[in-house]
């Protein structure tokens, strides 16, 4: 299984209810619609364990999917995701990370 990693913090002037709406509303039901698309969780990071620190990132996204060549197929055919994207990339400052389960 592949996963996704999104690490981010919202861009100045965006909410945190704005960006959880979109969330909720539109990026996850799309996201798990495709059909590469396993499971789709979105964490908003509270801490820093054993510190009273910040986290760097609020939020993080973890997406497993079967395969690169299949989500990107997934991607490619559904116009509702260049809409998603592009809205995500209006509302976060992120970096997207590939790892594949191994244990």
């Amino acid at each position: 299984m592949a996963a996704l990693i999104v690490l981010f913090n919202l861009k100045p002037g965006v909410s945190e209810a704005d960006y959880e709406a979109f969330a909720r509303d539109l990026d996850v039901p799309t996201v798990t619609g495709l059909t590469s698309v396993s499971d789709f969780r979105v964490f908003r990071m509270t801490g820093v364990m054993g510190t009273e620190d910040a986290s760097p990132y609020r939020y993080v996204e973890v997406i497993d999917f079967s395969s690169m060549d299949e989500l990107g197929a997934d991607i490619g055919r559904s116009a509702a995701m260049a809409e998603i994207t592009a809205r995500f990339g209006e509302l976060a400052d992120a970096v997207f990370m590939l790892g594949d389960a191994f244990a």
